[in-house]
């Protein structure tokens, strides 16, 4: 059985964006180029419909071409459980209000079960002062926390 793994709206995103003139951007854009060809095919995949929303936004070309790459990966369902899960989480990692979409991704990967959540989300999602906040909310819910982390460290 492959490892699991939910890809949140970030990645999509790094996948199709123009080539930025950042150099770090476009070093975070190659890597999840590298991941999507080299990783991906030894994971199985999961999306939820809060990624489905998240990408369809802005540009119509650049979100029909972030549907296009999450084409046949299975949508992950919510539930009161999921719910729950992301209401604590937003309490605990005090986000802010246009950051609350990032606590019902973390809540569906670990009610699901999903070994890895991927994101370039380094500031509400995958930095070491929300990990731990994260790891135990999701404990303290009777869920095991995805392990959190970049394309850069799944590769």
């Amino acid at each position: 059985m492959k490892p699991t793994v939910y890809i949140e709206t970030t990645i999509p995103s790094y996948l199709v964006a123009r080539p930025s003139r950042d150099v770090v951007l476009a070093g975070h854009q190659q890597v999840t180029h590298d991941w999507w060809q080299q990783s991906r095919p030894n994971h199985d995949l999961f999306i939820s419909q809060y990624v489905v929303d998240e990408v369809s936004r802005g540009e119509l070309e650049m979100a029909q071409k972030r549907l296009s790459v999450l084409q046949g990966i299975p949508l992950l369902s919510p539930s009161v459980e999921t719910e729950s899960l992301a209401q604590e989480l937003i309490q605990r990692l005090n986000l802010p209000e246009q950051a609350k979409t990032d606590a019902f991704h973390i809540a569906i990967a670990a009610v699901h079960g999903i070994d890895f959540l991927l994101t370039w989300n380094c500031t509400h999602i995958n930095n070491m002062h929300m990990q731990r906040r994260i790891e135990i909310a999701c404990s303290e819910a009777g869920y095991s926390p995805p392990v959190i982390g970049t394309p850069e460290e799944l590769i």
